[in-house]
């Protein structure tokens, strides 16, 4: 697409554009996708999105195609194969919050028959709208994510802060923050 309008944190490059116009804030109803944006929204932290999105293909592969069913099972040795794979983010923090999530993320699809069901039902299973004019409008967390984080992090879950919660909340399409002059709002 060209002569477009796009949010303008989209325009660094192809890689982001595409990001913007094919996936972030798209509707995700797939439990394996919804934990692929957790992992990647979690490794993200103190760091920009364009740095994981640069290395999200090694993370699939690193990560098992973001299963958290076999993410679940790594032991101590997966984490060291990690903590030196230079093709990923190589925080080992962050590493086994990844492993200590997938556990909770299986804990939760058992109880709730599904990780999107949960996710949404906070919502009623609606997007939430922001209507967003500019850039500096775009909230970094708001009062859903704060409670969402909440909740997570009573399960036991790792790097699940209220940022880094909205940031999947927008990633997984339950939070629209495209501009309102953007093709994709």
């Amino acid at each position: 697409m060209t002569n477009i309008t796009r949010c303008p944190r989209c325009e660094k490059d192809d890689l982001y554009r595409d990001y913007h116009d094919h996936e972030r804030w798209i509707p995700v109803h797939d439990d394996n996708k919804h934990f692929e944006f957790l992992l990647l929204e979690s490794f993200q932290a103190w760091l920009s999105r364009y740095t994981v999105l640069k290395k999200r293909e090694n993370f699939r592969v690193a990560f098992d195609q973001f299963d958290p069913q076999k993410i679940a099972m790594y032991d101590e040795q997966k984490v060291l194969s990690l903590v030196w794979d230079a093709g990923i983010i190589r925080h080992r923090g962050k590493i086994e919050a990844a492993i200590t999530n997938a556990r909770i993320f299986l804990e939760i699809q058992q109880e709730y028959w599904s990780r999107d069901r949960f996710i949404r039902a906070y919502t009623d299973h609606k997007v939430v709208d922001n209507k967003v004019g500019k850039m500096e409008s775009v909230p970094s967390k708001t009062e859903l994510s704060d409670q969402i984080s909440k909740d997570l992090k009573k399960r036991w879950m790792k790097f699940v802060w209220s940022t880094i919660v909205y940031a999947h909340l927008q990633a997984t399409g339950q939070v629209n923050d495209h501009l309102v002059d953007c093709w994709k709002y």
